[in-house]
């Protein structure tokens, strides 16, 4: 059974369609990927599914129910989280603390209980950083936790996201390219941990330009042009798709597999 639904989607920004007619699905433990040109409408499908776009059309459907433009809190707690393309992270703050900040919206008790420092609080405040401890271990970064965030290398931030990004428990993980900006190193580290999040049971949606990670961790892909879906299938059948190689090299440029393209 499908996890995510997209159906039809598509919106518009003065008059100029971003996104038109847009449908897939991501089931548990599945990579699906979302690629296309600079500017072909990966980001604004990513932001009408998160909550923070409302589509002009279409819908979206989590775990069979309709949450077409409901708010990114309200997706959050339904088990949806996702990552962006900048980073998003507290640089002064420590790699524990940044994790931490990821439970606000399962944390949140009677003021009171906060107030006298109730012992159902503070064994709960434990359990909390355990989890989060947990997390950095998953990611690679438990020997971190108490440095700050800002002495990271840029790899290493992009699994900090992914870390805090996991504390809300979702069962639905949107990642805007999580290797971006990364070297050869920390994208294979990228690399592997989300293929150990998807076998963990974790849907995944990615959008990324790296062709070589697409291509080597995805399950499923779906091409994406001016706004369009010209097509979808396994790697394989896409990386030979010739409208997926006009859109990527030119319909004039010799038949090259685009995962050995530019990104």
């Amino acid at each position: 059974m499908s996890l995510l639904e997209v159906s039809g989607l598509g919106i518009s920004f003065g008059g100029l369609r971003a996104v038109e007619d847009v449908s897939f699905s991501v089931s548990p433990g599945e990579i699906v990927s979302v690629i296309g040109p600079n500017g072909a409408g990966k980001t604004t499908l990513f932001n009408m599914i998160s909550g923070i776009y409302r589509p002009g059309r279409g819908s979206v459907r989590l775990n069979g129910q309709d949450v077409t433009a409901t708010a990114p809190h309200l997706l959050a707690r339904m088990g949806l989280s996702r990552t962006f393309q900048n980073l998003q992270i507290f640089q002064e703050m420590t790699v524990l603390d940044n994790v931490l900040a990821g439970y606000h919206l399962t944390e949140r008790g009677p003021v009171w209980a906060d107030l006298l420092a109730l012992p159902s609080m503070r064994r709960r405040a434990a359990e909390v950083r355990r989890g989060a401890r947990d997390l950095l271990a998953r990611v690679r970064l438990d020997k971190a936790a108490e440095q700050e965030a800002g002495s990271l290398s840029y790899g290493a931030l992009k699994r900090l996201e992914i870390a805090r990004a996991l504390a809300l428990g979702p069962k639905i993980l949107l990642l805007d390219e999580p290797a971006a900006g990364c070297n050869a190193v920390e994208t294979e580290e990228i690399d592997h941990l989300i293929a150990e999040l998807a076998a963990s049971g974790i849907a995944i949606l990615l959008v990324e330009h790296d062709m070589k990670l697409v291509m080597r961790i995805s399950s499923h892909i779906v091409v994406l042009d001016h706004g369009q879906k010209i097509a979808e299938g396994d790697p394989a059948t896409v990386s030979r798709n010739p409208a997926v190689i006009a859109a990527y090299l030119g319909t004039d440029a010799p038949t090259e597999d685009p995962a050995h393209a530019d990104g």
